[in-house]
């Protein structure tokens, strides 16, 4: 009976209307703010930044000028799940994102686990995007001052070598340690201000992608297109096998769209705007990414972007043979990447409040300032961690990573439309009809609740087919950690197992 108890215990679910009413003192609960302008420009400004200003090195070796295509997946998928995404806010606008879907349609173990894959996705990009800001600061500084930052000072402690990893304890990765702490500081001002500089960064990054694709395009060349394919098999990524690698990488770029619906609680009107924002935030992360991506083909071969620092701001120096084009870039990557960490590190302290607030982790990370209305110790620990790893990590550990749980979480809540359509599991027919009345429907995925989802998950896991061995590995045992918190914490503190606490 223990085992049997224990058991269900894994399957506990929490209704609709605990989201849409949480149950918290007024010292735990998070100020609304956030209009859909607001949370469309924290969608943009969590994505736009790595996969355009530094993952094009990553991937062109990978699939070549058919990296297009990679970008064509990846936004198809992302697509996808950004229609289940919108189903889900409209339905449950809550501060946890997919973690709190989970919650409602399958239950509580199946949550902490996407919980724990949503902490992988927006703690490590945190950490990823801040370390590729420094290769565009150092080109700033060294094409404005003409003085560069140390080696020694802009290079991880871990890093990968020809033999596996090597570790070099003289060196450390200072620019995105102070990327974070910046971050930091304004993630602790408030949620108002973080998306107001947000917004306005964004706009700006904009506005550079722009200037970029008008400038590239001068000296576009139709011959860097062929061979469109890789040729190249020495490392197994010939043909389309590489532009599904390529796509598992790039998927890297499409992290921060569900940063939108991480702001549920701090919405004006959760249930009409967050779709709206990760919507209009996927349209304008698309658009961006291909025009450059192909005026960026057209002005360079694809063999020069192998290994290349900086590439975009060296494509504009190349096309134009004048420094300042360069500079002009290289400030906008600086800004972009900013709000890039900005928004990985909101969603980030937003995921940890959610999980805190349902009494799985420990109630540090639910404790709200008194004055400013943010979860002030949640931040602090959040923005330390993320920088101890943006300064000692190399990122070609870190791309993949995130991806991987990324695609996870994208998977497990195109999987959750189904289900909440009908709220099937753990709930009435009377009290979802409930809900229905009381809250109004939102928005719907179109053709039904199978077609989409099933679309969106199938594509998900085949471009996590092309993932690395190693990546898997270390997936692995952060899922063993998990386990282990959860057995050994979350089970038993969740404040289901507690009822009286809800009152």
């Amino acid at each position: 009976m223990k085992t049997q108890a224990r058991f269900q215990k894994l399957f506990r679910t929490k209704s609709i209307d605990s989201h849409l009413e949480p149950q918290l003192h007024e010292a735990e609960q998070l100020k609304k703010t956030l209009g859909v302008f607001s949370l469309m420009m924290l969608g943009v400004g969590g994505t736009i930044g790595t996969g355009i200003f530094f993952t094009l090195a990553e991937a062109v070796p990978k699939a070549g000028p058919a990296v297009i295509l990679s970008f064509m997946m990846a936004a198809f998928t992302a697509g996808l799940t950004a229609l289940c995404y919108a189903e889900l806010s409209s339905r449950i606008p809550a501060s946890g994102s997919s973690y709190s879907y989970i919650y409602v349609t399958v239950g509580e173990f199946f949550a902490y686990i996407v919980a724990a894959c949503l902490i992988l996705e927006f703690g490590l990009s945190g950490s990823a995007t801040a370390i590729g800001w420094s290769a565009y600061l150092n080109n700033f500084i060294e094409n404005a001052f003409g003085w560069h930052i140390p080696q020694a000072l802009r290079s991880p402690t871990i890093v990968s070598g020809t033999n596996g990893m090597e570790i070099h304890l003289a060196q450390i990765n200072l620019p995105p340690i102070l990327l974070i702490f910046m971050c930091g500081v304004l993630l602790l001002r408030g949620a108002r201000e973080s998306t107001t500089v947000n917004s306005i960064m964004v706009l700006i990054k904009i506005a550079i992608l722009i200037f970029f694709a008008v400038i590239a395009i001068s000296g576009f060349d139709a011959n860097n297109f062929t061979p469109f394919f890789n040729t190249d098999n020495s490392k197994g990524h010939a043909g389309m096998t590489g532009v599904t690698a390529a796509a598992a990488t790039v998927f890297f770029s499409f992290v921060g769209l569900d940063t939108v619906a991480t702001g549920g609680a701090e919405a004006k009107n959760p249930r009409r705007d967050v779709p709206r924002g990760i919507i209009g935030a996927l349209v304008v992360v698309t658009v961006c990414y291909m025009l450059v991506a192909i005026t960026a083909l057209g002005a360079q071969a694809a063999a020069k972007f192998d290994g290349q620092e900086a590439g975009l701001a060296v494509i504009l120096q190349n096309v134009t043979g004048k420094v300042w084009p360069a500079l002009v870039l290289s400030a906008g990557a600086v800004i972009s990447v900013f709000s890039v960490a900005l928004a990985s590190l909101y969603g980030q302290t937003r995921i940890l409040y959610a999980v805190a607030c349902d009494g799985l982790i420990g109630p540090t990370f639910k404790r709200v300032s008194r004055n400013r209305k943010v979860p002030a110790h949640n931040t602090v620990i959040v923005c330390f961690f993320a920088a101890l790893v943006a300064g000692t990590v190399d990122s070609t550990y870190l791309w993949d990573m995130v991806s991987l749980g990324t695609l996870c979480a994208f998977a497990v809540v195109s999987a959750a439309v189904p289900l909440v359509r009908g709220k099937r599991f753990h709930v009435s027919a009377e009290e979802a009809a409930s809900s229905v009345a009381k809250h109004g429907k939102g928005f719907r995925v179109p053709f039904g609740p199978y077609f989409i989802p099933g679309l969106s998950i199938l594509s998900c896991v085949y471009i996590i087919k092309d993932l690395s061995a190693i990546t898997f590995v270390v997936f692995g045992v952060w899922m063993a950690l998990a386990l282990v918190g959860y057995f050994f914490y979350a089970i038993n503190h969740s404040h289901l197992a507690q009822p009286v606490s809800q009152n």
